[in-house]
């Protein structure tokens, strides 16, 4: 896929919620480059490129530390334009020391991974040429092998640090969720997304248009793992967008049959999948 190329159904926006907003915000804007677009009903609209949103924080009232083996956000992965802008990153947080997670090679892409100060896991990286993507029977050859930071240094060619690109996007989801069956109904017969790897039975990515994944589903934190309680840092929702308002009610429709409950508020479209995670269906 083109970095430039949507598919017909993606994940554009993610909301978290955050113990404190300050600390939040200093994170977001100072070690990421993120910018404050605007603030709404408490929730603080970030950007990179000064128009558009791809992710948002909110502190509610009593908001609690973030709650272990639930459901919900693993990491959300913001998808750099090209691997100079990666190697850039690297850099940076080599010279401030802030601490990575995990660096990883996954044939697709090459990715850095760390987490807020809340302990919502982000994963900043970037594709390889969809050509060099290799697929079979359906099923797109995805591993974790470790990441040549060397080489990836390399590419940056002393340029300075100075955020993350503007044409940083959301380029993907990844999930806990309590049942991979019943997750698999929900995302792929209901919302339309299609499976592109099985990674034996504990998860599953999915995708549209060929990509290799929109979304990753696991049931890392145990079969059966509870939603997390009202006001824990993590996910607060997250935003799956539609071509056309015919696609997006198609899908609404689908999941009503499926026996889920789709909401209407004004002109917004908003369901809870199986382990209790929030979406709105939005248009392109």
């Amino acid at each position: 896929m083109n970095f430039h190329t949507r598919p017909h159904t993606f994940v554009e926006h993610v909301q978290l919620i955050v113990e404190d907003l300050n600390r939040s915000l200093s994170f977001y804007q100072d070690i990421l480059g993120f910018s404050v677009l605007k603030e709404e009903r408490g929730i603080v609209f970030l950007t990179l490129d000064g128009h558009n949103s791809i992710l948002s924080v909110v502190q509610p009232e009593n908001a609690k530390p973030k709650q272990p083996r639930t459901t919900g956000l693993y990491h959300f992965a913001l998808l750099l334009p090209n691997r100079k802008e990666l190697a850039k990153v690297l850099h940076h947080f080599i010279n401030i020391g802030y601490p990575l997670q995990g660096a990883s090679d996954h044939l697709v892409s090459e990715a850095l991974y760390l987490a807020d100060p809340d302990g919502n896991g982000i994963e900043i990286y970037v594709d390889r040429d969809s050509n060099e993507w290799k697929w079979e029977n359906g099923q797109v050859e995805m591993t974790t092998e470790p990441l040549d930071a060397k080489g990836l240094l390399a590419e940056s060619d002393g340029s300075t640090y100075e955020g993350l690109p503007k044409e940083t996007i959301m380029g993907h989801l990844h999930l806990h969720v309590s049942d991979l069956q019943e997750a698999e109904s929900f995302y792929c017969k209901g919302l339309g997304f299609e499976v592109v790897l099985r990674y034996s039975n504990h998860a599953l990515f999915i995708s549209t248009g060929g990509y290799h994944h929109h979304l990753g589903l696991n049931i890392w934190n145990g079969q059966g793992a509870p939603a997390p309680d009202e006001h824990r840092a993590g996910l607060k929702q997250f935003t799956v967008v539609y071509p056309s308002a015919e696609a997006r009610d198609e899908a609404a429709d689908r999941l009503g049959k499926l026996g889920y409950h789709v909401q209407q508020l004004d002109q917004f479209l908003f369901v809870k999948d199986p382990s209790g995670t929030l979406m709105e269906l939005a248009i392109d």
